[in-house]
């Protein structure tokens, strides 16, 4: 049975069952909590919190989720994935313990000819939580399980959360015996590898008020209402049913490893199973990375962008070890697809994006492999140079964590020139700094803690925007929040968060900041600092007090900062052409990836994999000034997702949108986007608009900036100002200044070249000087080192050093070169080739001396440099010198 069939069949035994379905969620969702979705239930939170209704008691999804907590340990089992569906069905208020059991038991073991999975019953078992009864007695009612195929389990493995404070409950999982010869008898408690969970029953009936781990939690209180929330693993069902040994080989991944197998020339399942968990690596990543480029992430170096940057060098770090020498993701990129479109129709669109972005980040990490390689080279150099046969685990550590250079590439070279590596030492650090990151991510689910405190106001209508229409508005307080704390006043010098029933007031969203204005009310008044929407429901304004009292339930006006409005009016407009001038010039390709405006200025990211020319920059402003002058009208307007899509609107990737949409057009097919920003009237009211600069934001993303508005006539009015001064500085008409300058840049450009010139013959000549100035240091053998030191006043050391070396011929011959400045001194010391053959080395020469002056340095055989902070020192740098190279001859 295809994994496509198994989805069929699933929505159909659960619609037919009176279920509404509901497509999957992007896998960013605008949660503070999560990088990603992570459970099938994360789309439904609000209607388990009770803070929305849900369009019907009985709902089924196929949701996509990705989970990397252990993404060391993805392709060393062969029963997890980073990305995965769960196939859920959910009950709000509706069915409970009972309905939820016999709904999955019924599809489970139904036959194939009646629609269902057609799994042994008398393979199956059922795990509840330690002191759930009823649930016990249910699956002997409902299943007819036996005694000894029910086991109780703790809140480890039986108690569900997201993680963090929210929704949770007992469960009940169930498992598929696959027989003796996959493990030991006994149950899921015994091995979980023969007892393979494929489906969990959450009877959601509980909040979470903290949660210190999986055993250790606060419950705040039931849920409004009990709930179900289940989850079939997709992926285990298929293995299962298609009668391969694990998720690695059903439909929708093996072909993937078929192509790594294609690209490396190596075999799965060959008995090595060292490369069998990499060609798993590269199948589970790869699909992983394709789906989360699709919904709208790029590779960065933080949060959701770090994640999928570490996910794709992980294939190309696998890949490599394989044996591939050639990019593998396009071709990788292109299996995914072919094998997932069928059940992500949007794969299909999105390939050729996908791609090149995927083919971006493999050339910028092979470039980190070549110059991680380098660095290595140097590492081991430093270890044999010391008679050290080990890699510390600080280097291996720097090398992995600053130039992304992956520790099994360190062990593989180190083997390779006979060395070792501090594994240990390694894996303190990165556990280090794994508990930092955890840390951080604690840190970060504290987030929805602070939003309980308006859980009680949630239950009531949302916040009416009315800032499209009017600047002012009048509204009724439906809350204060005081310190983190609901209250009834808000006094005069406090700072406090108000809740209106209507406002005019713009809350941050869609890039756009929030309004400035106030809040007033006869002997009461307050400034609005910043606008946030909660659940994207209440609008709540902070605000700092400035007069009187304000009281819940009481009557108010909320009024906009008028020109603020203006400004950020310009900024969202003017944002939304530039997009258009993007796509104009560029192509379709060049999406939106992230933006920010404000009065005045606007900054715009997109998906583009090469820096803009001057020209490309010039072209783009041009086509903004001309829709500008053109004054397009800009029209708004509200209407279903479907035909906004039909219509050519562009919507974010990963952004959510309702099935009811905002369309702003601008000048009919010049510009149609999704948009819930406030805009200008006509594109003429933008005003001028100046590209300030284009720059990379990480790999496959752009960003370009540019001025609106009056803060653009200011900009032009300096720019203007500056070009009159230069003008005037060179003595020619501004038309003339650039040509002038050019010229007297070249100008400066030859005197730096003949001033090279003369400072190189000075130093050959001063080189001159130094040999006839050498003196010999004989040595025991009867052969001879010359000698010679001397402060110098060029601080061109080592340009200084090779023209001595040239002097110096087939000479042996070491050279010490100190040149002082304020209260440091840079010094040098060259061996010739013909003195490292006598034993004189100039790196041990220059760590000898360099206490002398209070400093440190190294370098080659031949040459090394190094700095102190005693000047006065020189003399007895230099008296060491000789010492050592007198040493030096009597050991000889």
């Amino acid at each position: 049975m295809r994994t496509a069939e198994i989805i069929e069949r699933f929505l159909g035994h659960f619609i037919k069952n009176g279920h509404e379905l509901t497509p999957s969620a992007s896998l960013i969702l605008d949660d503070p909590n999560l990088l990603f979705v992570n459970a099938g239930m994360v789309q439904f939170v609000p209607y388990f919190l009770g803070q929305r209704t849900p369009p019907s008691p009985r709902m089924t999804s196929i949701q996509k989720c990705v989970r990397t907590q252990d993404i060391e340990e993805v392709g060393v089992t062969t029963r997890h994935n980073t990305f995965f569906q769960m196939a859920g069905n959910f009950s709000f208020g509706d069915y409970f313990k009972e309905g939820a059991i016999q709904f999955a038991w019924s599809l489970l073991t139904s036959s194939v000819e009646d629609g269902g999975y057609g799994f042994d019953p008398n393979r199956l078992w059922a795990t509840v939580y330690e002191d759930d009864d009823e649930a016990i007695e249910l699956w002997k009612k409902i299943a007819g399980l036996p005694d000894e195929r029910i086991q109780r389990r703790g809140p480890a493995d039986n108690y569900w959360s997201m993680g963090i404070p929210g929704p949770s409950g007992p469960c009940s999982e169930i498992y598929f015996d696959r027989g003796p010869e996959f493990g030991a008898d006994g149950g899921p408690e015994a091995d979980e590898d023969r007892y393979l969970e494929i489906w969990n029953l959450v009877f959601m009936q509980n909040e979470l008020a903290a949660i210190r781990n999986k055993t250790d939690f606060d419950i705040a209180g039931p849920l409004p209402k009990k709930n179900i929330d289940t989850g079939m693993g997709v992926e285990r069902v298929a293995f299962l049913l298609q009668g391969v040994d694990n998720v690695y080989e059903t439909d929708v991944v093996r072909p993937v490893i078929s192509v790594a197998e294609r690209l490396t020339g190596r075999r799965y399942g060959a008995g090595s199973h060292v490369d069998d968990t990499r060609f798993r690596v590269i199948a589970d990543h790869a699909r992983t990375a394709v789906m989360l480029i699709c919904d709208g992430v790029n590779p960065g170096n933080d949060g959701r962008g770090y994640v999928l940057r570490r996910l794709l060098r992980r294939i190309v770090r696998a890949a490599r070890l394989l044996g591939a020498t050639e990019l593998v993701t396009p071709a990788l990129v292109g299996e995914v697809v072919a094998s997932m479109s069928p059940m992500y129709p949007e794969l299909n669109r999105e390939a050729p994006r996908i791609e090149r972005i995927a083919a971006g980040e493999e050339n910028a990490f092979r470039n980190t492999i070549d110059s991680g390689s380098k660095l290595f080279e140097q590492v081991a150099e430093g270890v044999r140079s010391s008679s050290g046969k080990v890699i510390p685990g600080s280097e291996a550590f720097a090398l992995h964590d600053t130039y992304g250079f992956p520790l099994e590439l360190t062990l593989e070279m180190a083997q390779e020139v006979g060395l070792e590596v501090d594994q240990s030492g390694f894996a303190q650090l990165m556990a280090e700094q794994r508990n930092r990151a955890k840390a951080d991510a604690k840190a970060r689910k504290q987030a929805h803690e602070d939003q309980s405190v308006y859980h009680g106001l949630l239950d009531g209508p949302p916040t009416e925007f009315t800032g499209y229409d009017e600047l002012s508005s009048r509204a009724a307080i439906l809350g204060i929040v005081v310190d983190g704390q609901l209250a009834n006043e808000a006094h005069a010098g406090q700072d406090a968060q108000i809740i209106l029933d209507r406002t005019p007031l713009y809350a941050e969203s869609g890039g756009q900041l929030a309004d400035s204005g106030s809040i007033s009310a006869p002997g009461a008044h307050a400034d609005v600092t910043d606008v946030q929407k909660i659940a994207k429901r209440l609008f709540t304004h902070r605000v700092k007090v400035t007069e009187g009292v304000f009281s819940v339930g009481s009557e108010v006006t909320a009024q906009v900062d008028s020109r603020w409005r203006h400004g950020a009016n310009q900024g969202h407009t003017g944002t939304h052409l530039v997009h258009a001038a993007l796509r104009q010039i560029l192509g379709p390709e060049a999406t939106q990836a992230g933006s920010l405006n404000k009065p005045g200025y606007l900054r715009f990211d997109f998906r583009w994999h090469s820096a803009l020319s001057p020209e490309t920059r010039q072209e783009i402003e041009s086509v903004v000034s001309d829709a500008v002058e053109t004054d397009y009208p800009v029209n708004t307007f509200v209407t279903d997702i479907d035909r906004a899509r039909s219509m050519g609107a562009l919507a974010l990737f990963g952004e959510n949108y309702g099935d009811r949409v905002r369309v702003v057009e601008i000048g009919g097919p010049f510009s149609m986007e999704l948009c819930g920003g406030t805009h200008v009237a006509s594109s003429a009211k933008i005003g001028p608009v100046v590209l300030l600069g284009e720059s990379s934001t990480g790999s496959g993303t752009r960003r370009v900036e540019a001025l609106v508005g009056y803060d653009a006539r200011e900009h032009l009015a300096k720019e203007r100002s500056l070009l009159a001064a230069v003008a005037s500085a060179v003595g020619s008409p501004a038309a003339e200044a650039p040509d002038k300058v050019r010229a007297l840049v070249e100008r400066v450009k030859t005197l730096e070249r003949e001033i090279a010139r003369q400072a190189q013959a000075q130093a050959r000549a001063q080189a001159g000087s130094l040999v006839q100035a050498a003196s010999p240091i004989g040595l025991s053998s009867g052969g001879a080192v010359e000698f010679v030191s001397a402060e110098v006043d060029s601080d061109d050391l080592r340009g200084l050093a090779t023209s001595l070396k040239d002097a110096f011929g087939q000479r042996a011959a070491v050279a010490a070169l100190f040149h002082k400045s304020s209260e440091k001194v840079a010094f040098a010391v060259l061996a010739t080739k013909a003195a490292n053959e006598l034993g004189a080395k100039a790196g041990e020469l220059l760590r000898a001396a360099a206490p002398a002056i209070g400093g440190r340095g190294g370098g080659k055989d031949d040459l090394a440099q190094g700095s102190g902070s005693d000047p006065s020192g020189v003399p007895a740098a230099q008296a060491r010198l000789r010492e050592e190279l007198a040493g030096l001859g009597a050991r000889a």
